[in-house]
């Protein structure tokens, strides 16, 4: 599950002055000299400038909280990438807004983000590349008790977040079945458990979420329906979230983009045949959930490295977007960089070939 809140407005990368004022975005990003306090402590000095984020021995990453982040969690609690003399160093930002827009200003190297919010930063001229994978499946749609067809949606209300995979399959969901999105109401929340809070006291009619909420919801409001869970709409191991890394750290330190993608891998592996222990290891420290939960989630929504078999699927989701009026152009297959990932897989056969989930 990657965690969402609020809605998502980004500036226009390729024209902002990164020595002056910061350009605000979702909720009203940076406001004022306190929230730029902030990031110089939380960032660094000098980060503003829009250069690459990255040490000679470090690359930064945005610190998410949903379980498309597992393996990166793991990657980063155990510190694999340092035996190639690189450290996972994690940059702690006060929403997910904010943690999309750290990386398009080049405040950290690489950041795990719905699709949506990596075509948003590409759009707005943000030096971004999609380089591997991130959770898969694990959305769904859920309705109120009696809402058990498309149609009976017609005037309803939807509690979704703006520009987030999670208010494309609404979109798709009613596409689907001939309803237009205009047909419906929707109401962006504020987060997950407060979207959560709303459809359990029948605020919001119908909610697209993520696991273990869906399964949840399900169980805990009586006559709730789940929709969909997505595999019918886009088919198995569809993709939610990818890790995506600035430009300039492919260029200038590819075996650290790398080693951080292998100690992924690593961290895959590890959770597939370790999950009791991992998740023991991960919750408390980097999942504010119960190991109940968490292990629906990380059951619902595997964390997968190789995602080269969704590149389609992700630039299908381009339509899309663009019909909802959220980009302007359509990210080419440029926009996708696979050259780390098959790299590392070339350089570790054997790993590779002990994972469950992965395109070859």
């Amino acid at each position: 599950m990657c965690e969402r809140i609020g809605c998502t407005h980004f500036p226009t990368f390729s024209k902002m002055n990164f020595a002056g004022a910061v350009a605000p975005s979702r909720r009203g990003f940076l406001k004022g000299a306190a929230a730029v306090s902030t990031i110089t402590m939380a960032a660094g000095p000098g980060m503003f400038m829009g250069g690459p984020a990255h040490a000679a021995a470090g690359i930064k990453s945005t610190h998410g909280s949903g379980f498309c982040n597992l393996n990166l969690f793991l990657a980063h609690s155990r510190q694999y990438a340092k035996a190639a003399g690189t450290e996972l160093i994690f940059i702690n930002t006060p929403t997910s807004a904010e943690m999309v827009t750290f990386l398009g200003m080049g405040q950290v190297d690489i950041g795990l983000m719905p699709y949506t919010s990596f075509m948003a930063l590409h759009d707005k001229g943000a030096p971004v590349k999609i380089v591997a994978g991130g959770g898969v499946e694990g959305c769904a749609i859920v309705a109120r008790p009696g809402l058990d067809t498309p149609e009976k949606l017609k005037g309803k209300t939807l509690g979704t977040f703006q520009m987030d995979t999670l208010e494309v399959m609404p979109y798709d969901y009613l596409k689907k079945h001939k309803i237009a999105f205009k047909d419906v109401k929707v109401r962006y929340m504020g987060n997950t458990p407060e979207a959560v809070e709303a459809f359990k006291a029948g605020a919001i009619d119908w909610i697209c979420t993520i696991e273990p909420y869906a399964s949840a919801l399900v169980a805990d409001v009586k006559g709730a329906v789940m929709l969909t869970n997505g595999v019918d709409l886009y088919g198995k191991g569809y993709t939610d979230c990818v890790l995506a890394a600035r430009s300039s750290l492919i260029k200038d330190n590819p075996a650290g983009l790398k080693a951080i993608i292998k100690s992924m891998m690593q961290a895959q592996y590890d959770a597939e045949t370790q999950t009791e222990a991992v998740l023991k290891e991960l919750v408390g420290k980097y999942y504010k959930t119960s190991m109940d939960n968490a292990k629906i989630a990380q059951g619902k929504q595997p964390a997968v490295v190789d995602a080269r078999s969704q590149t389609d699927f992700i630039l299908q989701r381009t339509d899309s977007v663009m019909e909802m009026g959220y980009i302007k152009k359509k990210p080419g297959r440029d926009s996708i960089d696979w050259t780390m990932l098959e790299a590392v897989i070339k350089e570790n056969p054997d790993l590779y070939g002990k994972l469950k989930y992965k395109s070859a």
